[in-house]
């Protein structure tokens, strides 16, 4: 049910080295210490650091952190705290796990007397997340878990300074690598949390802490088949901007479009063409020609502002790449995602989530007397647009049934005892997809045996 992708192509490229990554935190982090060398692959993980505070750049590159945090034994809670730990709520329910896409939300540095407050940041960050488009279209596709991680100390280590360390339940840290801004977790305790969940497709980590930072792990979970963990503080102003950033590579695919300017292995890229859709070597030109990449978008406006082109440099590479704006989010924190990053998007949304649910069983032949039924999703389309629904039986279309979410088979006036097949679909005609590849994800079928 859940899916996985392949590793994205421009982590190959960008980690090659591990001087080209000491002197990249070197250069615009000034704050980090030279990591030490990554620990064994088996113990380590990859993440994305987010950009300096002060400043608007989304991302500082990436780095390979212990897996596991900075270990140590699980703290003993009191009886009345260890009933609480681990307690799953729906907090926003749109219909069957099977048909949505969940997301996951697990705090850190909450005592048990501090999880009201952490339902109440978990609901301000997921507005945050819901103001961004696409997901204010299709916030009714998402379903919202929280589940309560009752640590033993209120706060976040590293908060205020690298000394400081709390008992906490995920044992999330700040100066993580010696940078001071990178949030990590130890993820195992991260999945232990998770799994009591009835399904994960994305998870965000919020931190009980005002203090800037985050993390994004952005690699499909292999067991639990999540798409990434994007870790926040959950008190900064800022650090929704930074998870919303991270599910643009977990769920999008979407490459980094900033990049390095003066940083030593960075000034050109002489790889081959990036699988992530809004990186290329291409310039605007070619890819026209080639009708690869964002071609369908080149010359229109965009919502990050500007219009769709071939920008040199993204990907970390000053030349060599191409980005399809100058700033979207996938570069500069408090900007949309540009044309291509939104059909992106919504493509990462559409394979896990369905746009017709049906709630009569599919499993059953129905007689007279009985109809089906289906639930659409709502969408809040700025240009106030809903799926359009159909129902056809064996194969032709009944439009007098068109928008509805019910037909009964009496409706269907039928006129001999064999079994028919009575079918209904939803499509989102959206103007923000035009790779129809993509397009055909944007409609949902469902069918019956109906019989007199």
């Amino acid at each position: 049910m859940r899916s996985a992708t392949a590793p994205r192509a421009a982590r190959r490229t960008v980690l090659a080295a591990a001087c080209a990554a000491a002197a990249l935190l070197a250069a615009i982090a000034p704050a980090a210490a030279t990591p030490a060398p990554a620990p064994a692959p088996h113990g380590s993980v990859e993440v994305e650091i987010p950009g300096p505070e002060q400043g608007d750049e989304a991302g500082s590159g990436r780095a390979r952190v212990p897996v596991a945090g900075r270990a140590k034994t699980a703290s003993r809670l009191s009886g009345a705290a260890r009933e609480a730990d681990g307690r799953v709520t729906k907090a926003i329910d749109n219909g069957p796990v099977s048909d949505r896409l969940d997301v996951v939300i697990v705090g850190d540095g909450y005592t048990a007397a501090e999880l009201d407050r952490f339902h109440a940041d978990a609901r301000a960050k997921w507005a945050e997340v819901t103001a961004v488009e696409p997901y204010t279209t299709y916030r009714d596709l998402f379903n919202v878990w929280t589940v309560d991680a009752v640590s033993a100390e209120s706060g976040t280590s590293g908060d205020p300074g690298p000394e400081v360390v709390r008992d906490t339940a995920l044992g999330a840290y700040f100066w993580c690598e010696d940078i001071e801004r990178l949030l990590c977790v130890d993820r195992t305790k991260v999945d232990a949390y998770v799994a009591r969940a009835p399904a994960a497709d994305l998870v965000i980590v919020l931190a009980n802490s005002a203090k800037y930072g985050g993390a994004g792990y952005n690699e499909p979970d292999p067991v639990l088949g999540y798409e990434g963990i994007s870790t926040a503080s959950a008190g900064h102003p800022k650090s929704g901007q930074v998870a919303i950033h991270e599910t643009g590579h977990s769920l999008g695919k979407l490459a980094d479009e900033y990049f390095y300017p003066g940083v030593p292995g960075y000034e050109k890229y002489e790889g081959p063409e990036p699988t992530e859709p809004n990186s290329s070597t291409l310039d605007a030109g070619r890819m026209a020609a080639e009708r690869a990449k964002w071609f369908r978008w080149l010359g229109e406006p965009s919502p990050d502002g500007g219009t769709v082109g071939a920008y040199e440099g993204g990907g970390y590479y000053v030349t060599g790449l191409t980005r399809p704006t100058d700033n979207s989010l996938m570069r500069v924190l408090g900007k949309p995602f540009n044309l291509p990053g939104v059909e992106a998007m919504t493509a990462g949304f559409l394979r896990h989530a369905t746009l017709v649910t049906p709630r009569t069983p599919t499993d059953r032949t129905l007689r007279f007397g009985q109809g089906a039924k289906v639930t659409v999703p709502r969408l809040a389309a700025p240009d106030g647009r809903q799926a359009v629904v159909r129902w056809y039986l064996d194969g032709r279309e009944v439009k007098r049934f068109a928008g509805r979410a019910e037909v009964r088979v009496a409706e269907l006036w039928l006129l001999d005892p064999r079994t028919h097949t009575l079918t209904v679909t939803a499509e989102d005609r959206s103007p923000a997809v035009r790779d129809p590849e993509i397009a055909r994800t944007l409609r949902s079928t469902a069918s019956w045996r109906v019989r007199l």
